[in-house]
């Protein structure tokens, strides 16, 4: 099979590799309007060989769209207009939005909406890692709007990556997201901006930075870019959100403020359930 990856970053690249690790594609062509990437993405093997969009989706059997999530918006329609029998996919972390972008196109079957639910701090192709997807989750939305042969392909390709499938509407998926990925990302970007502000010693920071720091504020360094296009697709849901995770903040200030350590230990020993979910 041959596919064509629009948009050779993190996730594209990633994909591009476990495609060919594992036997799934004969040839992975790339579509790319950065040139340095598309550049990167030859030398590093990403892909075989770079070509304009309309060549590209003409010489593929699947389309894989790896760009920005209002980027995929936009260029979805037109991909469409090009397709006779190809399988197009996004791996977009909305759905509401793209969905809604393509619902009256006569061409709305052959496309699979997707979120493989995986994603580092890091961008661009030298971002690309290996096996990035095994033992991961995936997310197919509104299946029942494509076309039983798509899926089916999109569905086998998951599996053969090693990844576990889960079926929901557009709507609940973007709802679900704001809270499991989106406000990490928000939260992380607070942490960075109130250290920054606050401690202006960047050799404490650097010396003193223990590996609970690190972690939680890794996503800060995640592409500014990505993460403004995703905040703005689904900004109902994020901010829904952040009025929570606020009002936690608050209990935590207030029981400080007021020394009530009673509660500041209650607060945490109920976010201690959280281990029954995450092990």
């Amino acid at each position: 099979m041959t596919v064509t990856i629009i948009g050779v970053g993190l996730i594209g690249g990633s994909l591009a590799l476990a495609l060919k690790d594992n036997g799934l594609a004969g040839k992975v062509i790339g579509v790319e309007s950065n040139n340095h990437h598309a550049q990167r993405a030859l030398e590093l093997g990403l892909v075989d060989e770079i070509k304009t969009l309309t060549e590209a989706i003409s010489s593929s059997q699947l389309v894989v769209l790896a760009i920005p999530v209002t980027q995929v918006m936009q260029a979805l329609p037109s991909v469409l207009d090009h397709v006779t029998n190809q399988v197009v996919m996004d791996v977009g972390s909305t759905k509401e939005g793209v969905i809604a972008a393509v619902t009256n196109h006569k061409n709305r079957s052959r496309f699979v909406a997707t979120h493989p639910m995986w994603g580092t701090e890091y961008s661009g192709p030298e971002a690309a890692q290996h096996q990035a997807f095994r033992e991961k989750a995936t997310v197919i939305c509104n299946r029942e709007e494509s076309d039983g042969e798509a899926v089916a392909l999109v569905e086998n390709l998951y599996r053969q990556l090693g990844m576990h499938l889960l079926y929901m509407n557009a709507k609940d998926h973007d709802v679900h997201v704001a809270y499991i990925s989106h406000i990490s990302h928000i939260t992380s970007f607070a942490l960075a901006n109130t250290v920054l502000e606050k401690e202006k010693e960047e050799d404490a920071i650097f010396e003193l930075a223990s590996a609970g720091f690190a972690s939680t504020v890794r996503l800060a360094k995640s592409n500014p870019a990505t993460w403004t296009d995703v905040f703005r697709e689904n900004r109902e849901n994020v901010l829904d959100v952040l009025n929570e995770h606020i009002s936690q903040l608050r209990k935590f200030k207030a029981s400080l403020e007021k020394e009530n350590y009673e509660y500041l230990e209650e607060l945490m020993t109920n976010a201690n359930k959280i281990k029954r979910i995450l092990k």
